[in-house]
């Protein structure tokens, strides 16, 4: 059998590698991954091994947003690490290549590593370039007043999304809204700013587990096709030395995650990725990790979504490396973590140059974007084992409003464009959570609804659901417990008082502890809204948001 799949007689004398291709045609972060994994079969041969490419799942978290389907995407992680664990296991493989390009098959594909604990690379199948809508196209169907203030300027997904509640505030017409939807996404790659797939494929590259500035390559770029093709080589020399995932995922290099995660003003969703790949590494690793880590490590990185810039930028003057070595330089870091070059963390960024003098897109330490963590995690009556908070402090420090209350995300993005919701409102979204999803749906469409609308600094919003990392504002998630578990989000009411406070991290429901325990003893569980098939099945074994939402946890 193996010699029908291309097996030489001396290929059977050689380190057998896996390689876990995420290609698919359903989204365009994963549409060129099938080339790397070519790339990575290749690197394998050249150091000695034998590759063998097998595929697993993705799915497009943009393109179910706001939908049904958006409950099958934290559901994906877990189907993804499983499918990996299943194949690698099955044909005992000696070490493994996984390229991910997506949300969720980064940590999917991490997960796998940590469970397995066999040699392991992980390589990012990169992040895209900006779309544009040139001067000449925008001048043929706009006014030349509005083609001359919109041409040229980088467009990316979030540009789609916040344009709809544009449209909606009248701000924009039809002829402009359809443009930015043909031209936002030009090619292969993942969203472009600091969203949830830059944002793991950075932490991932902290943790050691892939090669230097794997996670700043533009993807489809020689530097990217050179990244496979070395990831494929690395791993056979890993197999020879025998060092292992444990030997790279420790405490310490989850600290490090979590520090470049804050440094660069990553996603929400890095909490939930990174507690459920320490879970798998056997790292302990809380939610109050981020507290402790966040009073220490400054946001520096300008980038989109609340910044100016995109990942492709960053890209430019020099990628993740001269940061990391700033963070070194500065005490943020451990250097003396093992990664999968072989060498430590310190060796490796002992050569990386300084970003260029000039440069506007990462800050120096003596000015930068927010003096601590973006990444607040908040406890109060309304969240007793904690939520998640993304505040760059644009949006301000602090919020109090009248809860407005909706038992999905379809009823609240309805209700924010057509102004049900107001200046003032508390938007609370309830029975979003793993298992009252089940499946923990981001909120994008709601939250660039507020954007688009201009309403960013005058709404909140409250979640027991996730956020994308392209969501901005004032917008606190992963609230536990969820409402259908019986938290305290299932018996808000309409008019209710809540208040954020990120300087005193409280998410507080202003009503006494008699009256929220009178609500509390009269609520009743919802009936489960799937009784078979893989939505079923993830609601019966998941665990809470402050756990990582994992599904192993017996």
């Amino acid at each position: 059998m193996l010699h029908a799949v291309g097996f030489a007689r001396e290929d059977f004398k050689k380190s057998q590698v896996g390689i876990a291709s995420t290609w698919s045609m359903v989204t365009p972060c994963n549409m060129h991954i099938d080339k790397l994994a070519r790339e990575a079969e290749a690197g394998v041969g050249a150091g000695g091994g034998k590759g063998v490419i097998f595929g697993t799942i993705t799915i497009s978290d943009g393109i179910s947003m706001g939908s049904e389907g958006m409950k099958y995407s934290l559901v994906s992680r877990e189907v993804i690490a499983d499918s990996i664990e299943t194949v690698m296991g099955c044909e005992m493989f000696d070490g493994l290549v996984a390229i991910g390009g997506c949300d969720k098959n980064m940590p999917g594909c991490l997960i796998a590593m940590a469970r397995l604990n066999r040699p392991a690379i992980f390589v990012y199948g990169g992040t895209i370039l900006p779309g544009c809508i040139n001067g000449i196209l925008a001048e043929k169907r706009l006014s030349k007043e509005r083609a001359s203030q919109i041409a040229d300027k980088p467009l990316d997904i979030v540009s789609c999304f916040e344009a709809v509640g544009k449209h909606s505030a009248g701000t924009i017409d039809d002829r402009e809204l359809s443009m930015i939807e043909e031209h936002a996404i030009p090619g292969a790659g993942s969203c472009g700013g600091m969203y949830t797939a830059n944002t793991m494929a950075s932490a991932i590259e902290a943790l050691g587990m892939s090669l230097p500035n794997s996670s700043a390559q533009n993807a489809i770029s020689r530097e990217k096709a050179m990244d496979a093709r070395a990831a494929g080589t690395a791993v056979v020399e890993l197999i020879k030395r025998g060092i292992r995932p444990s030997d790279i995922l420790t405490r310490e290099s989850f600290e490090n995650a979590i520090s470049v995660v804050i440094a660069l003003g990553g996603s929400t969703n890095a909490v939930l990725h990174l507690l459920a790949m320490a879970h798998a590494a056997n790292v302990k690793l809380e939610l109050d990790d981020f507290t402790k880590i966040g009073r220490k490590v400054p946001v520096l990185a300008d980038l989109k979504p609340s910044g100016r810039f995109l990942m492709s930028e960053l890209i430019a003057i020099g990628g993740q490396t001269p940061l990391m070595k700033m963070m070194l330089e500065e005490g943020l870091l451990h250097g003396g973590c093992l990664t999968v070059t072989g060498r430590t963390l310190a060796e490796n960024l002992k050569r990386s140059r300084a970003y260029p003098k000039g440069q506007e897109i990462v800050r120096p330490f003596n000015n930068p974007i927010k003096k601590d963590s973006h990444l607040v995690v908040l406890y109060g009556n309304l969240a007793p084992e904690g939520a998640v908070a993304k505040i760059s402090g644009k949006e301000g420090l602090s919020f109090s409003g009248k809860a407005i209350v909706f038992e999905n995300e379809q009823d609240a993005l309805k209700a924010i464009l057509d102004g049900t919701v107001k200046k003032g409102h508390v938007i609370v979204i309830r029975h979003e959570g793993p298992v009252g999803g089940p499946g923990m749906r981001e909120m994008l469409s709601p939250t660039s609804a507020v954007m688009g609308k201009g309403l960013g600094k005058d709404v909140a919003l409250v979640t027991d659901g996730r956020f994308s990392g392209g969501s901005h504002g004032f917008v606190v998630g992963h609230i536990t417990p969820e409402a259908a578990l019986g938290g305290p989000l299932a018996v808000v009411k309409n008019g209710d008082t809540i208040t954020i406070d990120a300087d005193k991290r409280m998410l507080t429901l202003g009503i006494t502890k008699t009256d929220l325990d009178a609500r509390l003893k009269k609520w009743k569980a919802p009936k489960p809204l799937f009784t078979r098939g893989v939505l079923a099945k993830y609601a019966k074994t998941v665990q809470t948001a402050s756990k990582g939402a994992v599904t192993d946890a017996f």
